[in-house]
């Protein structure tokens, strides 16, 4: 005779449950898009994306100052599957989380990427005992967070990367690529281009930090990878526009292949992630457009439609108020 086990179905029916009650109390807004900026209701800044289960995700900084200088407590997650109507979760992540971090609402630019069913969100922020800024990683099992701290201290430190330059604020805007072959990369920097190889667990560095040398480099670097070339977009300048360089290997050599975003309206920075989501190419960066009082540090995201030519170069891009809908 089979017994079954009713106790231990009724748990696991409990928990099913559990999370779906939990994933549905995360949203706190419904959003419906008509162009750009994305979002009118509050600002958001340096947008990374991330593409998963038939889903766009998209991370973004909350810029809450005075509009005089960058004042960002928290990162804020939205997500969409046709780009025109979108959920915000709660705040998945903010300073505050990390035990090492000065929590002076400095929350930097970050990027999210999915490995083995883990979401691993890497950003910078101020150390609270190494002075200058420093490159963390949160963990969670869901895009949307919540996430944590998964070492309980900072990635890179500001001490790590003296060598190539004395400012302190070197150590930003990290973004993860990750090869067919499963090796892991971590690029960041401002003035500096750097890279280092990360383990399989996602929260350890291997080997030495290596640099990049690129025309003009401000800081803003993002991966991505189309028909065998490497893309490396970055902020060029100050003011900033967007340019780019193209490599058949992720560690180069690069070659410069000009610009492609021009100054982003009234904004004096320009962060871009770059993404294929339903067959289309997509430039989704930030301005200062949102009225009456948006600018470079109360600023918004926005999305264009990214094309390539025939030999792999990328069109400029084309800024619009329409955006992609």
């Amino acid at each position: 005779m089979i017994r079954f086990d009713y106790k231990k179905l009724f748990v696991k029916l409990f928990i099913l449950l559990s999370l779906n009650i939990v994933q549905s109390q995360e949203i706190i807004r419904k959003i419906k898009t008509e162009g750009n900026p994305l979002f009118s209701h509050k600002y958001s800044a340096d947008p990374a994306a991330l593409v998963y289960d038939d889903t766009l995700y998209l991370y973004a900084g909350e810029d809450k100052g005075d509009g005089k200088f960058y004042f960002i407590p928290n990162w804020s997650v939205y997500s969409t599957k046709d780009l025109k109507n979108w959920s915000e979760y709660k705040i998945p992540l903010s300073d505050s989380d990390f035990s090492w971090a000065k929590k002076d609402n400095s929350s930097w630019a970050g990027q999210v990427i999915e490995r083995d069913g883990k979401f691993y969100w890497y950003v910078c922020t101020e150390h609270n005992s190494v002075p200058g800024k420093a490159i963390g990683v949160a963990v969670s099992d869901s895009p949307v967070g919540p996430f944590k701290d998964a070492i309980g201290e900072a990635l890179i430190t500001n001490d790590m990367t003296t060598e190539h330059t004395s400012i302190s604020w070197d150590d930003i805007d990290p973004t993860v690529w990750i090869e067919d072959n499963g090796q892991a990369y971590l690029f960041w920097g401002n003035t500096q281009l750097y890279y280092v190889k990360l383990k399989k667990n996602m929260i350890e560095t291997e080997g030495e930090i290596k640099t990049i040398n690129l025309p003009k480099f401000t800081e803003a670097p993002w991966i991505h990878k189309k028909n065998g070339w490497y893309y490396l977009t970055y902020a060029f300048g100050w003011p900033e526009k967007t340019a780019y360089a193209m490599s058949k290997n992720i560690e180069g050599p690069w070659e410069f292949k000009g610009i492609l975003n021009e100054l982003a309206g009234n904004c004096n920075t320009n962060h871009q992630s770059i993404v294929e989501f339903k067959g289309n190419s997509y430039f989704i960066y930030h301005n200062g457009s949102l009225f009456p009082n948006g600018g470079s540090f109360q600023r918004s995201v926005c999305i264009d439609y990214l094309f390539y030519n025939q030999d792999g170069t990328i069109q400029r891009i084309q800024m619009t108020t329409e955006g992609v809908n």
